[in-house]
Parts: structure tokens; C-alpha cells; sequence
């Protein structure tokens, strides 16, 4: 990889909650000067073969990936897991229980909603969501956003729909630990997306990663918009005792997000070579039938 090369790895689509197809989301990255773009939509690979034609067509490399929805003791934990191969059983399974608890769960928000007098239905909600493999609450909150209850989907979180908010209801996620040694055993590596955004606790802390690691952690996010300056340099202290992989991205779900523009965040480019020398050592150690890089 060119030294200068940019490179954003955490990316979605239309396929799980960002606003653009896999074909208009390569568009939009070429169109922003990046040279890589990982496709990391939530819990599920159906963009991959999409967004690997257009890639080839624009000059960009692809590299494939998923944001799985985990917990560990309790705590979301975004997992993004490059490379795997998504046919491999077991992670079939664990993506099969979280999307459908991302399904179920939209029911049960909207009754809540509509409980507090929102006039909104699961029809609103199927309208924005379309044919989205992981449909939730971002969906909802575009349905919110459509219906006039709220300007935007930040609003929406913030009043309705995060932990602790009226309409929140919990679902089911992986669990982490178990997770990496899946994702391991799928020919892929992993990530721990945005670690310590969002509350802006820092948990896991270096303890747990540590143990996290040793199971098969192969990186953490530390460039991301969640993290503010003292996070990233503490993060990044933290993978370089650990000997893990560093990586910065976007986030980027189209207009589903503000300030999250395409290649606002980057990766170093000898940061992916590294983490594409451990997925091919993860693909051989497996023997499964992994994803390849989409190169131009």
C-alpha cells in the first residue's frame, strides 16, 4: 500500500443503516479522494459483492468487512470483524439471533412510541428501512424524522431512543468473548469499533483488553470522531503495549450521520498492511474459503 494512501474502514450502507447503496456509498469515497474503503455494515455481509463490483470499476481497493452488535459484562461493544467467511456456521448463527432480535425489537419501540403519543407505525418505519438486512433504530428514528416528531436522528437517540430513553428497548447481542474466537475460526480478524466513544468511559480499560487480546483481538479504533484527543492517545497507548493493530475511520452512514464525512478519520497505510498480513495468516490457520480484497 502507497505510504500516502487514504483509507477509511468503517463504512455503511443501505444495507444495514446508512443512507446509501454499496454502489453509491464507492462512489461517494472515490468522489472524496480515498484510495481504500472497508464496507462494515451492522451484522451482515450482503453489500459485499455490490460494493466489490463498483470498487473495481472506481479504482478503489475494498476491503470486506461487518459491525457485530456484542456485550462484554454487560456493555455493547461493537465488534468490526474483517475478512471472515460468512458462510462459516457458527457466526451464521450468532448473526442470525442479532438481527433477528434488531427485527423484533421494532415493534416493541414503536409501541412505546405511540405510547407517548407519537403517531408513528411499523409501516413508517418499513418505508425508511426499505430492504435493509439490519433494520433497527436507526430506521426508526428516520421513521421519527419523516413523521415530524423529531428534526433529525441524533434528536431521536437523544429523546427516545437511547439506553435509559422511553422508547428504548434492550435486544440480543453476542457475546464478545465467544465472538473473537469465531471470528478467528471464520479466517477473519477484529477490531473493537469506537472503545470508548459514545459515554466517553473508558471501558473496557486496559485490563480487559488485555484478556481480550489474548482471545483473538487483533485492533482498536482508535481515530474516530467519538474520541476525543485524550482518548485516541490513550488508546493509542494502549495498542502499542499490546501489540494491536491501530485504525482510524469515518463511521460514515451517509446523511444518517452528521460529522462523519467519508475519510474525516483515516488509517495508516502500514497499520492495513498489518492487518491484512494477520487475516491471511487467520484465513490459512482456518482452511475456510475467506473473502478477498477487491483490488482495482
Amino acid at each position: 500500500m502507497a505510504p500516502g494512501a487514504r483509507i477509511d474502514l468503517h463504512t455503511h450502507s443501505r444495507c444495514s443503516d446508512g443512507t446509501q447503496s454499496p454502489t453509491e456509498l464507492v462512489q461517494a469515497a472515490a468522489a472524496a479522494g480515498l484510495d481504500v474503503l472497508g464496507l462494515t455494515d451492522h451484522d451482515t455481509a450482503e453489500g459485499w459483492a455490490e460494493a466489490g463490483t463498483a470498487a473495481r470499476e472506481h479504482g478503489l481497493t475494498l476491503v470486506p468487512g461487518m459491525e457485530i452488535s456484542t456485550r462484554l459484562d454487560g456493555r455493547g461493544v461493537h465488534l468490526l470483524a474483517y475478512l471472515p467467511d460468512p458462510t462459516f456456521p457458527p457466526l451464521v448463527e450468532h448473526l442470525r439471533l442479532i438481527l433477528d432480535g434488531r427485527r423484533s425489537r421494532v415493534p416493541a419501540v414503536v409501541e412505546r412510541l405511540r405510547a407517548l403519543g407519537i403517531d408513528v407505525t411499523e409501516a413508517d418505519v418499513a418505508r425508511v428501512s426499505g430492504d435493509s438486512a439490519a433494520s433497527g433504530r436507526p430506521h426508526v428514528a428516520d421513521a421519527l424524522v419523516a413523521v415530524g416528531a423529531v428534526r433529525d436522528r441524533t434528536e431521536a437517540f437523544r429523546r427516545y431512543l437511547n439506553p435509559g430513553m422511553p422508547a428504548y428497548v434492550d435486544r440480543y447481542a453476542a457475546p464478545l468473548r465467544e465472538i473473537l474466537g469465531v471470528v478467528t475460526a471464520a479466517g477473519g480478524v477484529s477490531v473493537i469499533a469506537h472503545a470508548w466513544g459514545r459515554r466517553r468511559t473508558r471501558d473496557p480499560d486496559e485490563a480487559a483488553l488485555a484478556e481480550l487480546a489474548a482471545l483473538g483481538l487483533t485492533g482498536l479504533e482508535v481515530d474516530h470522531q467519538d474520541h476525543p484527543p485524550a482518548a485516541r492517545e490513550a488508546l493509542r497507548a494502549i495498542a502499542r503495549d499490546l501489540g494491536l493493530i491501530v485504525t482510524g475511520s469515518s463511521d460514515h452512514h451517509g446523511l444518517g450521520k452528521v460529522d462523519h464525512e467519508l475519510g474525516c478519520n483515516t488509517t495508516d497505510p502500514a497499520e492495513l498492511e498489518r492487518l491484512l498480513d494477520a487475516a491471511a495468516r487467520a484465513a490459512a490457520a482456518s482452511g475456510r474459503a475467506v473473502p478477498a480484497v477487491v483490488r482495482p
